[in-house]
């Protein structure tokens, strides 16, 4: 079986996921899966995989993230781990659609520019006094 190669991205986020013929490890970074901290990003990041089911079993997914932050990279590893999946097994394509569109179609949204002659943010203007 020849490797199959993905990227996902999510704001300045970018992760790159190989499927390889294996025995159902999940690597990112070279840490496994199984020694993540349990919390809200380690389950977004489990959410293709749970739907996968038993397809996991027989192959490998490792993935290199790096950039952003903890919820860019746990949602850019969601989608590389996604698209790799649904190259894999053309069933889980729309299995993943169904449950969430995310898991395939990247977020493009990115922080908003800051104007000239604003103060701090994006759509912030200047106080305006009448009196």
């Amino acid at each position: 079986m020849k490797p199959i190669h993905a990227v996902g991205k999510r704001k300045a986020a970018i992760a790159r996921a190989t499927l390889k013929e294996g025995t159902g490890i999940v690597k990112i970074n070279s840490q496994e899966l199984a020694t993540y901290p349990k919390n809200i990003y380690k389950q977004r990041i489990e959410e293709p995989l749970v739907l996968a089911g038993f397809t996991l079993q027989k192959i490998n997914i490792d993935v290199n993230v790096k950039g952003g932050g903890v919820n860019g990279q746990a949602d850019a590893i969601r989608l590389a781990m996604a698209k790799v999946l649904a190259a894999f097994d053309k069933k889980l394509h729309q299995q993943f659609l169904n449950y969430d569109r995310t898991l395939l179609v990247a977020d493009v949204r990115r922080k908003e520019v800051r104007k000239p002659n604003t103060h701090g943010k994006a759509r912030s203007k200047r106080q305006k006094s009448y009196r």
